[in-house]
């Protein structure tokens, strides 16, 4: 009798393993980005390039313990997790509890429970929202209890104030037809400090530091059909992913090798520094010498006295993007949606009104007709 093979989804994650964890960035770096492979041995799952995964990770242990510490709690108390399923409060603080960004639940609580947090307590007006936005920033719930240690809870009640740990999403970086069963991801260690205290990017640190070669990684794909390659493989293609952007674009580049794609592929990569932040350097070089990327243009922003940023180089590249525009190109952008994808934004749209002649309205409008086209596609966070 045959059994039906493991279907792997969000609500069932393949337990993954990491088989390769390489730091990406040199001396000199004040960021550390890492380039990671994960088998998907024996789990039957499948992603085209442009796909994201989910990832389920865990929350840092010194962190929980801290938390355990300020509540006086064991870590053995009996609690319901993010699944309403019975754990030891430990294994819910690690697992499918958020422990760093507090939720208006546990701020109400503070403000209920502490003798005196008169600032929060007027910050939860609903009409000072920005003003609490702003006094939040860089604060984890860990601080509120250092703060307030006249605060009490049960460990049921400090439980139903936190918020389920949800999956975190990260572009693949390669491609199933280059590296058969597996997937890559090309992520930066989120740290910095705020209010005295190093702070740590969840998953990010998660992967990073302390996901050993025989621990589970359960991941499942996330499709994006909204962020495919074209199917006329004799499309030109124009990419812009600074920093860890750049990873959909490995992927989409091996594709295009694999797939024997005869159109043109332009990247536009950036980051700080040439010598410590050049991510596959050796790679695309490569793929320059083969032919399979036509142009590779950098912006290191570090590297002279005035900032150079990715849309710097598309405009300075401006009569020659406007003619592959113009040949049909599909334009992809990938990375920080908050000023990057906006500027890129402008200076496209600066090029179509200025090399294409067409103006603002006339730009606007060309724009426009690239996204219904869907010539024109972004995956920004």
């Amino acid at each position: 009798m045959s059994t039906e093979p493991t279907v792997y989804t969000r609500k069932n994650p393949f337990p993954a393993r990491l088989a390769t964890n390489r730091l990406l960035t040199g001396e000199g770096s004040d960021k550390e980005t890492r380039h990671l492979e994960i088998s998907l041995q024996d789990s039957g799952l499948e992603y085209e390039v442009g796909d994201s995964m989910g990832i389920f990770c865990k929350n840092d242990p010194e962190l929980v313990e801290e938390i355990l510490k300020a509540l006086d709690f064991s870590g053995d108390e009996i609690v319901p997790d993010g699944n309403k399923e019975p754990s030891p409060i430990r294994k819910a603080l690690s697992e499918t509890y958020i422990i760093t960004q507090p939720d208006k639940k546990f701020l109400q609580a503070i403000v209920e429970r502490a003798v005196a947090a008169p600032l929060l307590e007027e910050l939860m007006d609903p009409e000072r929202k920005s003003d609490l936005e702003s006094y939040l920033w860089g604060m984890e719930i860990i601080d509120f209890l250092l703060e307030h240690p006249s605060v009490k809870f049960t460990p049921e009640e400090f439980v139903g104030t936190l918020r389920k740990l949800l999956p975190r999403l990260y572009s693949i970086s390669s491609s199933l037809k280059a590296y058969p069963g597996q997937v890559h991801f090309t992520i930066a260690a989120v740290k910095y400090e705020t209010h005295g205290r190093q702070r740590k990017g969840v998953c990010s640190t998660w992967l990073s530091e302390r996901v050993g070669e025989n621990d589970p990684v359960p991941l499942f794909v996330h499709t994006a059909k909204g962020f495919r390659l074209p199917e006329d493989l004799s499309t030109p293609v124009i990419m812009v992913g600074p920093g860890t952007g750049v990873a959909p674009f490995r992927a989409f580049l091996q594709e295009r090798e694999a797939t024997g794609a005869t159109g043109k592929n332009w990247l536009f990569f950036g980051e700080q520094y040439a010598e410590s932040n050049f991510f596959y350097q050796e790679e695309l070089e490569k793929l320059q010498e083969s032919g399979v990327l036509t142009n590779l243009s950098t912006a290191f922003s570090r590297d002279q006295a005035s900032k150079i940023y990715v849309q710097h180089r598309l405009a300075e590249n401006g009569p020659e993007v406007w003619k592959w525009l113009e040949e049909g190109a599909h334009f992809f952008v990938c990375g920080d949606a908050a000023r990057m994808a906006k500027d890129v934004d402008v200076a496209l749209h600066n090029i179509i009104a200025n090399e294409g002649g067409l103006g603002d309205e006339g730009a606007a409008l060309y724009l426009e007709t690239m996204k219904k086209d869907k010539r024109y596609k972004r995956d920004v966070y």
